[in-house]
C-alpha cells in the first residue's frame, strides 16, 4: 500500500504491475497543475489563506483519526486528509515556485548534525 502512495503506476508487464518512484518535484508540478485547472489560481493567492487551509486539512485528520475513520481511496478518513494536506503544501510550492524537493534535501542533511530533538524536551 505504501508503494501505491509514493509510487505511480505506469505499465503491466508480464501480467505484474509496475511501478515508478515519483519525486517530491513531480507531485509538486501534478497539484499545482491540476489546481490551476480547476480555477484556484483565477485571482492572486494570499499565502497566509493558504497556510491556514493546510492547517484546516490536519484539523481534518486528527478528527477523523479520533472517529477511528481509517481507509484508503475512501473519503474523509485519515489518509484522506493527510493528502489534502500534502496536495494543499504542493500546491502553495508550486504556485510560489519553491523548490521544495531541495528545500528537503538540504533541511534533512542540517537535521542530521543536530543534537537529539534538537536540544529540546520534545
Amino acid at each position: 500500500m505504501l508503494m501505491e502512495f509514493m509510487c505511480r503506476k505506469i505499465a503491466k508487464v508480464d501480467e505484474k504491475e509496475v511501478f515508478v518512484s515519483r519525486t517530491v518535484t513531480s507531485w509538486v508540478s501534478d497539484c499545482h497543475m491540476v489546481a490551476r485547472d480547476k480555477g484556484f489560481w483565477d485571482k492572486k493567492r494570499n499565502v497566509g489563506e493558504m497556510l491556514m487551509l493546510i492547517v484546516s486539512e490536519l484539523g481534518e485528520a486528527i478528527e477523523a483519526h479520533r472517529k477511528g475513520n481509517f481507509g484508503l481511496g475512501q473519503k474523509d478518513t485519515f489518509e484522506d486528509e493527510l493528502a489534502d494536506t500534502a496536495i494543499r503544501l504542493f500546491d502553495l510550492c508550486g504556485g510560489f515556485g519553491i523548490d521544495l524537493e531541495k528545500q528537503m534535501e538540504w533541511k534533512i542533511n542540517f537535521n542530521k548534525s543536530r543534537e537529539q530533538r534538537h536540544g529540546k524536551a520534545y
